[in-house]
């Protein structure tokens, strides 16, 4: 990821922070404080897949840096690229998804033994802001409709009052289409014609489901980039987890997060190395040279990295 995001020409100094199973075994938690601290002081930084620790009662990584940075929209887009044999063409949304709240807020207890009780916490503040987020990007990018999905027939009182957010929100936007769908619906529909959709925005766990079936229709999960943003920081990431079996093997495919760092170049200014890379990354799917194993070719992370480099605009 680095040598494509040099040689596209961007201009970052690399500050390396230690997360994962290295930062448990050095220093007991895989997300350490001074991790957290380096990631408030630049605002931005870029994540590599990490693994939390199973069965040691640390908390999932991701969900730490939701909370503690107060990153409250995750963004994925998704769109068809050339060269990946797919169901459909055309296919370019963004999802977004509210990052701190529902039932990933982790509030669950022991009531009594074999009974365990989560709560699916839904705020009327973090409601407008998620679809406010979802207005503005739409507006931003020249996107013509918002869907917002809800189960509010099942859950009155939750997302009832998502729903009731969504749409005085979306009164603010006049000149952007608007529609609510049940989640259930939402998937069939995209089963069958992914290409109507614009921006969808929902919350956590909806959104968690959604973003990886719609990183499906345009080839997986090692192709699609993704952003958590906060009103202060932001940090990007790969959608995908880690893979420990993988690891010094060369086998990784790394174009989910060089994508992921077009996308943090575009947040800081450097929009023209992020679409070098962008069009880097469909020139060399389309010519399928030095691709890794997930994506039909022989190559490995080396020759994945050389080709993306060479196809780099001149």
């Amino acid at each position: 990821m680095r040598a494509v995001v040099e040689a596209a020409g961007a201009h970052l100094t690399w500050i390396e922070a230690l997360a994962g199973l290295d930062a448990a075994d050095r220093y007991g938690d895989p997300l350490p404080p001074a991790t957290l601290e380096m990631i408030r002081r630049y605002r931005v930084a870029l994540k590599g897949p990490c693994t939390t620790p199973i069965g040691k009662g640390f908390r999932s990584i991701n969900v730490r840096l939701r909370k503690e940075l107060d990153l409250y929209a995750s963004v994925r887009p998704v769109r068809t690229l050339p060269g990946v044999q797919v169901p459909f063409d055309h296919v370019d949304l963004v999802v977004v998804r509210e990052n701190t709240e529902g039932l990933y807020a982790g509030m669950e207890h022991v009531v009594v033994p074999g009974v365990v009780e989560s709560l699916r916490l839904i705020t009327q503040p973090a409601c407008d802001r998620i679809v406010r987020f979802a207005f503005e990007l739409a507006r931003q990018q020249g996107r013509r409709r918002v869907t917002f999905c809800h189960k509010a027939d099942v859950l009155p009182l939750s997302d009832g009052l998502f729903l009731a957010q969504a749409r005085a929100v979306a009164d603010d936007y006049p000149f952007l289409e608007f529609e609510e769908m049940h989640v259930d619906t939402l998937c069939m529909q995209l089963a069958l014609d992914p290409t109507r959709y614009d921006v969808l925005v929902m919350e956590n766990l909806f959104g968690d489901v959604l973003s990886d079936l719609c990183a499906g229709l345009v080839g997986g999960l090692g192709l699609v980039p993704g952003a958590n943003i906060g009103s202060k920081f932001a940090v990007f990431e790969a959608v995908h987890g880690s893979a420990p079996d993988l690891a010094g093997k060369g086998l990784a495919n790394p174009i989910a997060l060089i994508r992921s760092a077009a996308l943090m170049l575009v947040h800081i200014g450097q929009r023209d190395s992020a679409e070098r890379i962008e069009k880097a990354v469909a020139r060399t799917l389309e010519r399928g040279v030095g691709l890794t194993r997930d994506l039909g070719g022989k190559g490995t992370t080396a020759t994945l990295t050389e080709q993306l480099i060479a196809n780099l605009p001149r």
